[in-house]
C-alpha cells in the first residue's frame, strides 16, 4: 500500500482536514480508492488468488472424475448437476476475503490509520466488499473454463447465462458484508478462519450443490430445501440450462429460486450494511 493511496489527497483529492469531505462524488472517490488499494494489495501477493481458486478447481475434479461416475442424478448428466453447485461454493467461500481481510487490518493497525484521514467511515467496507466482488468475478471466469474443460455445457440464451452469473456475484455480494461483520467482531485473523468455516460448511454441503436434496435424511433434507445456498445453485442451474428433466421438490423455495435468491440477498444487505457500518464506527474510535 504506497502512502499515496494511504494520504487524505489519495483519499479525498483535498487537503488535510479533520473530518471527511461530504457528498456523493467524494464518498465514491473515497470507496474506489479503498477497492484500488485492496486489489493492489492481491495484485502484490497473487498467491493469495492462487491457493483461494485450487480448492475448487480440485472439487471440480475430485466430483467429476472420481465420484460422477458412482453419483447418479435423475434426468440429468452430474457434472451439469454439479457445476452450479461448485459455482455457488466458489463465491460463498469467496465471500470470506472480507472477513479475513478486516480481521487482519484491525491487526496490523491500518484501520487505525484509516481513522485519521478525512474520509467516509463506510468507505472502508465498501472498498472491501467491491474488491472481493471482482475477485469472486476472476475466480468464475477461472471456475467456468474449468468446468468447460471437464465436459460442462451452458444450454440456455446468452441472457439467461448473464443472469445466472449476475445472481452469483450478487449473492456474494451481500454474503461479503455477512463475513465483513464476523472479521471485524473477532479478536485474531488467525479465528475468523474457524468461525467461517462454521457458518460455510453447512451452507454449501447440507445442500443441493452436491447431491439432489431428495436423497438427504429427513432433517438435512428440510435444512437443505430452505437453505439460501440451495436456491442460488437451484437459480444457476436454470440460468444455465442445466436441469434437465431432473424432477423439482414440491418446496416455494425451490420452485421460486430466482425470488428466494433476491429476498436473501435484499435481507443481507439491509440487515448487515448498517451493523457493519456501526460495527466499524465503534471499533475505529475506541
Amino acid at each position: 500500500m504506497t502512502s499515496t493511496m494511504l494520504s487524505p489527497q489519495g483519499l479525498s483529492g483535498g487537503p488535510l482536514s479533520g473530518e471527511a469531505i461530504s457528498g456523493p462524488a467524494a464518498w465514491l472517490s473515497d470507496g474506489w480508492t479503498v477497492t484500488r488499494r485492496n486489489l493492489t494489495k492481491v495484485k502484490r501477493s497473487p498467491d493469495m488468488i492462487v491457493f483461494a481458486l485450487i480448492q475448487p478447481i480440485m472439487f471440480v475434479l475430485l466430483f467429476s472424475q472420481v465420484y460422477g461416475g458412482a453419483i447418479s442424478v435423475q434426468g440429468t448428466d452430474y457434472t451439469q448437476f454439479l457445476m452450479a453447485g461448485i459455482f455457488a461454493q466458489t463465491v460463498v467461500f469467496g465471500a470470506t476475503f472480507s472477513g479475513s481481510a478486516m480481521a487482519q487490518d484491525l491487526k496490523e493497525g491500518i484501520i487505525d490509520r484509516f481513522r485519521t484521514l478525512p474520509m467516509s467511515s463506510s468507505a472502508v467496507l465498501i472498498g472491501r466488499t467491491n474488491s472481493d466482488l471482482v475477485l469472486n468475478s476472476i475466480s468464475m471466469v477461472i471456475m467456468m473454463g474449468t468446468g468447460l474443460l471437464v465436459g460442462w455445457r451452458v444450454n440456455a440464451s446468452p441472457l439467461s447465462f448473464l443472469g445466472g452469473v449476475a445472481l452469483l456475484l450478487l449473492f456474494s455480494y451481500a454474503f461479503s458484508w455477512v463475513m465483513a461483520l464476523l472479521g471485524m467482531s473477532v479478536k485474531t485473523p488467525e479465528t475468523i478462519n474457524n468461525a467461517s468455516f462454521l457458518i460455510l460448511f453447512p451452507l454449501t454441503f447440507v445442500s443441493n450443490a452436491f447431491v439432489p436434496s431428495d436423497t438427504l435424511p429427513t432433517v438435512l433434507r428440510v435444512f437443505a430445501e430452505w437453505n439460501p445456498v440451495s436456491s442460488l445453485v437451484q437459480a444457476a442451474r436454470r440460468s444455465f440450462g442445466n436441469l434437465g428433466s431432473q424432477p423439482v421438490p414440491d418446496i416455494w423455495t425451490m420452485q421460486h429460486p430466482y425470488a428466494t435468491v433476491l429476498i436473501g440477498i435484499s435481507v443481507m444487505l439491509l440487515v448487515f450494511v448498517p451493523l457493519c457500518i456501526r460495527k466499524y464506527r465503534r471499533i475505529s474510535t475506541r
